[in-house]
């Protein structure tokens, strides 16, 4: 049984520098020490979350490593003393660090700007009325399990009904650590082929659906929206029905003109609470789109006013004829169609973050046999 292990400054390569992560920590503790600290708590809640977050992933480094280690003792020892049993418990153990690993060095890479930010997914029908508006509310749900699979928590912040199933739009709150970061990796166009549960025929159809992701900013960051610029629409909430839809026009619908950007809010019966709510989204879908700009992505936001359907899907998830779900960026698939629509969607939210990430590191365990 062979191992190497690198050493924890080369764990993460440029993504996460250990030498320079534990200088910065060092820093955080003695500036949290300080008597005034707390005198700008806002300040201060930023520099301990950074701060907790560094803690956390220096402490996972150096767990695998001593994990690691007493392993691959406990495998050298079941094999001078040829008991199969132990053995067996350390290819096991070995195993489980090999994942833990894999699962860490993909937390490194969350470390854009606003990666640790609670998210928004707003979901939209594309054109084939009820059959991609049923494609959108399973995306819907694909995305509410995948969340609740994490301990997050997710807040409906708009609701759309469809005309005849499903829905025409919908917009949900991902509040949760790396909620962006994961999920930004969403964003794009999804189709779906299957037999149609609409058509009496039993026809095969395609549907399309987008799915546009954006970080929820804190009042740290401050983005500058001319009032002038925006419209400001008030509906009547819709939904499932029942006591908790409003009677009266306490929705609202902003838009933002000069990028054509529109959010909506009818999660508060309150006409106020949802104007205030959608204020917070227009900041964040504008703050997205400058760090778009910055990153120089290949898709912007404004690929939203087009078309919805063939040449921009991201994935495809085809249930008939036969079973495969595959992602067109980076060739990920799986025939498990069943699973990945109840949420198992972490093999292909990995493999696209780590595309986006040039240069990704060695591993912490690059061999182990």
């Amino acid at each position: 049984m062979q191992n190497r292990l690198n050493p924890p400054q080369r764990c993460y390569g440029g993504v996460f520098d250990w030498d320079r992560a534990q200088v910065r920590l060092d820093e955080l503790n003695a500036l949290s020490e300080r008597p005034d600290f707390w005198n700008d708590p806002e300040k201060a809640q930023k520099h301990m979350r950074e701060r907790n977050k560094l803690d956390a992933s220096m402490s996972a480094v150096l767990g695998l490593e001593r994990d690691l280690r007493d392993s691959v003792e406990l495998a050298e020892m079941a094999e001078a003393e040829g008991d199969e049993s132990l053995i067996d418990e350390a290819q096991e153990t070995l195993k489980q660090v090999r994942e833990r690993a894999a699962k860490a060095e993909l937390e490194a890479l969350l470390s854009g700007e606003a990666d640790s930010n609670d998210a928004y997914i707003e979901i939209n029908s594309g054109a084939g009325g009820t059959e991609s508006q049923d494609w959108a509310s399973m995306l819907l749900r694909m995305y509410g399990r995948w969340a609740q699979a994490r301990g997050f928590k997710v807040d409906e912040i708009e609701y759309q009904d469809g005309e005849t199933a499903g829905i025409k739009s919908a917009t949900l709150l991902v509040q949760g650590v790396n909620a962006y970061g994961w999920l930004k990796t969403e964003a794009g166009v999804h189709r779906l082929v299957r037999i149609s549960p609409f058509d009496s025929n039993q026809r095969r159809h395609t549907s399309f659906a987008s799915v546009w992701v954006y970080p929820k900013i804190d009042d740290t960051i401050e983005i500058e929206i001319n009032e002038k610029d925006v419209r400001t629409d008030t509906y009547r909430a819709s939904g499932a029905g029942g006591q908790h839809i409003n009677k009266t026009d306490s929705a609202v619908r902003l838009t933002h003109g000069p990028t054509g950007i529109v959010v909506s809010c009818q999660t508060e019966r309150s006409q106020h609470k949802n104007r205030a709510t959608a204020w917070d989204m227009l900041r964040a879908r504008l703050y997205e789109l400058e760090l778009q700009k910055r990153e120089a992505e290949t898709q912007k936001l404004e690929d939203a006013k087009t078309e919805i359907g063939w040449g921009r899907q991201i994935r495809s998830y085809v249930l008939q004829p036969y079973q495969m779900v595959k992602d067109l960026r980076t060739g990920v698939e799986t025939s498990d169609t069943g699973g990945v629509l109840d949420g198992d969607l972490d093999d292909f939210m990995a493999a696209s973050l780590a595309a986006r990430v040039s240069g990704a590191s060695d591993k912490v365990v690059e061999d182990i046999d």
